[in-house]
């Protein structure tokens, strides 16, 4: 007798409820021994190697992320009489350039 789809998929529950509740039975189990383990020996999480937080230990590498420097306030190194001003990052800004080809130097123009 061939069986239909949905005498497969009835099938397929009944399984995965199955395996749910031996594998919860045997959880169970394990964690026992483990808590028994621990009283016997007198582990701590630190022992063990548990942090009591979630996430990555100190120091860990982060896959995949990059840390994400956030802008600070730039602080101006050049400035001139008109008050033009460069943070000294970046290319030079017109009136610098334009200043330096007029024979100004730069440092004439620092903070």
């Amino acid at each position: 007798m061939t069986k239909t789809y949905a005498q497969v998929m009835k099938q397929i529950d009944s399984l995965a409820r199955e395996a749910d509740k031996l594998k919860r039975k045997e959880v169970d189990g394990v964690v026992a021994r483990i808590k028994e383990a621990i009283a016997a020996y007198g582990l701590s999480a630190a022992d063990l190697g548990l942090r009591g937080t979630r996430g990555p230990k100190p120091g860990a590498k982060r896959a995949g992320k990059k840390k994400i420097k956030k802008a600070g306030k730039s602080v101006v190194r050049f400035r001139d009489e008109l008050g033009n001003s460069w943070i000294g990052r970046g290319p030079r800004p017109q009136w610098l350039r334009d200043a330096l080809a007029a024979g100004k130097s730069i440092s004439d123009f620092a903070v």
